[in-house]
């Protein structure tokens, strides 16, 4: 694509207005290729690599950050051989996307979608530990001695698993509520803890991913996702 103004390309982000970028170019902020940025720089934003503050920033306009609050009973996939609905049906058109991770079948709440490949590695991969945020309602009366073994870490079939935080949120009438964060994403992974502990998953939502939160976004719907969660996200995937 043809270079522009830094600026610009700063400003068409969200990064402020043309001249708060600029003042923002001037205080000697932003660099280029590892190299400080001075007003007039251009750029090629499919190619040189931005930073801000010293954290490497998105400018490709044709990259895409999408949110979606997947309802259960969808796949994860684009496609599904066994024919079930899968998310594409939920998609808006013309965004070539492809989901961040996985949710299983049943399980709701927050996913994320874009085309940046190596956003999605790194918040994927185990060695970057970004932090997944669950709320689920099980089947029993969860106490201090459940948040223990959950916190220690149980034997799975695929080898040892553990929460990185956990704490009982309600509990009424033989069912209650647990927030649970994660730093991995194993198959069925939560849902496997909390059967190992006794207490079987009636309900489970994935309320966040790293700094981005699902919040009061409608089941099924999407929307894009703000300057400063691609920003916040980019940083905890360490780009």
């Amino acid at each position: 694509m043809p270079e522009e103004r830094l600026q610009k390309a700063l400003a068409r982000a969200g990064f402020g207005s043309r001249r708060a970028c600029e003042e923002m170019i001037a205080a000697g902020r932003a660099t280029i290729d590892g190299k400080v940025a001075t007003l007039g720089d251009k750029v090629d934003t499919s190619v040189n690599i931005v930073t801000l503050d010293g954290h490497q920033i998105p400018l490709d306009p044709d990259l895409r950050y999408l949110l979606l609050h997947k309802p259960a009973g969808i796949v994860t996939t684009m496609d599904d051989p066994q024919g079930r609905p899968d998310i594409t049906s939920l998609l808006p058109e013309g965004d070539r996307v492809f989901p961040v991770g996985r949710l299983d079948l049943e399980t709701e709440g927050l996913l994320l979608l874009t085309n940046d490949g190596e956003l999605t590695h790194r918040l994927t991969h185990p060695r970057y530990a970004v932090e997944k945020e669950y709320l689920a309602e099980v089947d029993g009366s969860p106490g201090a001695k459940h948040l223990a073994k959950l916190r220690d870490g149980v034997e799975l079939e695929d080898g040892p698993a553990k929460v990185a935080r956990a704490q009982i949120v309600g509990s009424s009438k033989g069912k209650g509520a647990i927030e649970i964060v994660m730093t991995e994403g194993r198959k069925r992974e939560v849902r496997r803890l909390l059967e190992a502990v006794d207490l079987p998953v009636l309900r489970l939502i994935r309320v966040r991913q790293g700094p981005v939160r699902l919040g009061d976004l409608a089941v099924g719907t999407i929307r894009p996702l703000t300057t400063d969660e691609v920003r916040g996200l980019y940083e905890v995937a360490g780009l």
